[in-house]
């Protein structure tokens, strides 16, 4: 089969370094660039581990840039600094930070890859598990880039389930119980990528509740860990998350779609829309009354038609070294 190029933008949670490691490994993904954004991580020790990442997975000819994005509403400090743990793991000691400062601007690295897309004739599946406000500022900039994408897959929203945002990390006034962080950082970079987009691939809280890190699989890590320095560093990024209730597989769920779609339900289409303004920012839900400015559907995947196959999918990728 041919090869899928990707662009990945994450925002360097742990589970997203983990999504790097499985998208360098799956077949027939090309991973083409990364972009981080500074949203749910601190931008300099997110950008120094994702370069020390990249050395140990012997991939530094993937290009690594910062986007310029700023959000509405900033994450926690409290969730920000998993991007330190992660670049102090065992496994990443023996590397040092390639980043030059300042690093590459995301935007441009953004561009320049849908360009490429265009003259190629390819176009490129753009990979969010980040809030979308890197890939909504370069279309302000020249909608023409659409041309560029074939597909937009987004790790965001909560459609039938609870919201994630905590009234212990961020102020009551705004702890609304339907706004996932992904939208709430940016409500307004949502509503244009609804306005814009037909049919982005939405992977909300609702599908990716259904993936904690289980005692079953951080066994399962730990053991091949023994043989295979992939889940080693794996089982090192996840440990010092894995016995917080709320942690999930987030970016893994969503990511794992592109080369293994079998694991999961088929996407329900949604007319969407989402609450950009007052105490239910960030809501994305379903319209309450005919909007004559929702004028596409997304589809929104709720649900895996094989969760333990997915476990042993994210496994078996894991089983590999780097020496």
């Amino acid at each position: 089969m041919p090869s899928l190029p990707v662009v990945l933008l994450h925002d360097a949670a742990i589970d997203e370094y983990i999504a790097t490691v499985l998208l360098t490994v799956m077949p027939n993904i090309d991973l083409r660039g990364i972009i981080i954004v500074n949203a749910d991580c601190i931008a300099e020790p997110a950008m120094d581990a994702a370069s020390k990442l990249q050395q140990f997975l012997g991939r530094e000819d993937i290009p690594l840039a910062l986007s310029r994005a700023r959000g509405w509403n900033a994450f926690p400090w409290s969730y920000r600094t998993d991007c330190i743990s992660f670049g102090n793991i065992a496994n990443l000691q023996s590397y040092q930070s390639k980043v030059v400062t300042p690093p590459p601007s995301g935007e441009a690295l953004l561009t320049q890859l849908l360009e490429q897309a265009i003259a190629a004739g390819t176009p490129l599946t753009v990979l969010v598990t980040s809030p979308l406000t890197p890939l909504t500022d370069v279309l302000k900039g020249n909608f023409k880039l659409m041309e560029g994408i074939g597909q937009v897959v987004w790790m965001g929203g909560a459609i039938n389930v609870p919201g994630n945002l905590d009234p212990t990390t961020v102020p009551p006034a705004v702890a609304n119980p339907h706004a996932e962080w992904n939208a709430f950082w940016d409500p307004y970079a949502v509503d244009f990528a609804f306005q814009s987009f037909q049919g982005i691939n939405m992977f909300p809280l609702d599908i990716t509740n259904n993936t904690p890190l289980t005692k079953e699989f951080m066994s399962a890590l730990q053991q091949q860990g023994q043989q295979y320095s992939y889940s080693q560093l794996a089982f090192e990024a996840y440990s010092p998350v894995a016995t917080e209730p709320f942690y999930d597989m987030w970016d893994v769920t969503t990511a794992c779609w592109l080369a293994n779609p079998d694991l999961y339900m088929p996407s329900t289409l949604m007319g969407l829309e989402i609450q950009t303004w007052g105490f239910n920012q960030g809501w994305i839900r379903t319209p309450v009354s005919p909007n004559p400015k929702l004028r596409n559907a997304q589809n929104v995947f709720l649900n895996f038609q094989n969760k333990t196959g997915f476990y042993s999918y994210v496994l078996s990728l894991l089983q590999k070294s780097n020496q």
